[in-house]
């Protein structure tokens, strides 16, 4: 079971609950503005439900602040604007922590209307943790202290990807083909700064950035790849973007090398699977085959909701605040923020630092490859019988990117 925003019943509850700032038992509440409606809805809510669960199984004495959260989902229909609106109801609502990660041009719309709120409303801050908006300028020079990223952004991915691709030699003509807004602009700059520096000898063959959620077929765009003759694709899309452009590749019958960012996101392995074997590589904070505690999690998951929990972001998200509140002795916005800045904490993919300079989270990144199940990697990405089993790893130190981040800390 997911859900959405309540009455404003609520709201008084959120104050008798956060305004004396207890902590032990306490229940924490967490706004989820992503799109629950609209082209990108299979998305967002596959992402408000690997909240709930994580909240739901890390709650208690399961984390070190020993505090529950409950995660309640706003609907920003993709759009900065409607993000907006939504980040308003949820402050009237009495929320003072906010989570969104579909779309860099909403994160940026949060990230700038939160810095400004708590500005103007000394007592009544709120903390914005980012799971998925990777547009650099988030933690450069736009970034604010109230804003926490849990992903890599698109320096750090695109910096691992590159160098990974250019001991491929396979790789010699590249088609690019990204969303037109914020995240799409920024994977083709950084590609293409990166490739540049690395090989010089591969040539960028062609270039498209298209309507954000508009497309209904992408069958021009693949006649235009087929006609470059690129052997490669290199794409940020995601969402129904990513499985339509998908889909066009298999109508085409198009034989493609594809180094994507969210491959294994809601819909893509179905279409991914639909085609035959396909040469897809993915750079993410994730890959299928985690073992332990993970494993048992995203098992878990299949089986209560008949679908993938692969936004992992989602479980440093919650080991994040706790161990800040945990830290901080209190679920105060300030004190916790302040808490988290800097702070090193355990999350699923090891030890893992929030840099204090910049709030970009410091972590290991890999590159995994749409593979087979076998018994060794038997998770099945959508029942598909493949998954995303990794290539690479690529160390936090590797990872890391600099940043241009001035901060302007309370």
């Amino acid at each position: 079971m997911f859900y959405f925003t309540r009455p404003v019943l609520l709201a008084a509850l959120a104050l008798t609950c956060q305004g004396g700032w207890a902590q032990k038992g306490e229940t924490v509440r967490i706004a989820h503005i992503d799109p629950f409606s609209g082209p990108f809805a299979n998305v967002g809510q596959n992402q408000l439900k690997s909240w709930q669960f994580i909240a739901e199984r890390m709650a208690g004495d399961k984390n070190p602040a020993g505090v529950k959260f409950e995660i309640v989902g706003f609907d920003n229909k993709a759009s900065p604007q409607e993000s907006l609106n939504a980040l308003k109801a949820a402050i009237d609502q009495g929320f003072r922590y906010v989570t969104q990660g579909n779309g860099s041009g909403a994160a940026l719309a949060i990230s700038d209307a939160v810095s400004k709120h708590n500005e103007r409303n000394p007592g009544k801050e709120v903390v914005y943790l980012n799971y998925a908006a990777v547009d650099p300028a988030l933690t450069n020079e736009k970034c604010s202290f109230w804003h926490f990223r849990l992903d890599a952004d698109t320096s750090m991915k695109m910096e691992a990807l590159t160098s990974f691709m250019k001991d491929r030699q396979s790789v010699k003509k590249i088609y690019l083909v990204n969303q037109n807004y914020s995240h799409g602009q920024q994977v083709a700059r950084y590609f293409k700064e990166g490739m540049a520096r690395k090989r010089q000898d591969v040539q960028i063959v062609g270039e498209d950035l298209h309507p954000l959620g508009q497309v209904k077929d992408f069958a021009p765009y693949v006649a235009k790849i087929k006609q470059s003759g690129a052997d490669t694709l290199v794409t940020g899309n995601w969402g129904q973007d990513m499985t339509l452009l998908v889909k066009a590749i298999n109508d085409a019958g198009l034989k493609i090398a594809i180094y994507a960012y969210y491959a294994g996101v809601s819909g893509t392995p179905t279409a991914l699977a639909a085609g035959g074997e396909k040469d897809v590589s993915q750079i993410a904070v994730s890959h299928s085959n985690f073992g332990g505690e993970l494993a048992k999690l995203r098992n878990d998951f299949k089986a209560r909701f008949n679908d993938d929990y692969y936004t992992f972001q989602t479980y440093s998200g919650i080991a994040l605040l706790s161990a800040g509140m945990a830290k901080a002795k209190s679920t105060d916005p300030v004190k916790v923020a302040q808490a988290m800045s800097g702070l090193r904490f355990k999350s699923y993919n090891g030890e893992v630092e929030m840099r204090k300079f910049d709030h970009q989270l410091q972590q290991t990144l890999y590159i995994s490859k749409w593979t087979k199940t076998t018994t060794k990697t038997p998770y099945s990405e959508e029942n598909t019988g493949y998954n995303f089993d990794l290539v690479k790893e690529i160390e936090p130190y590797v990872a890391s990117t600099p940043t241009s981040c001035q901060m302007k800390r309370p």
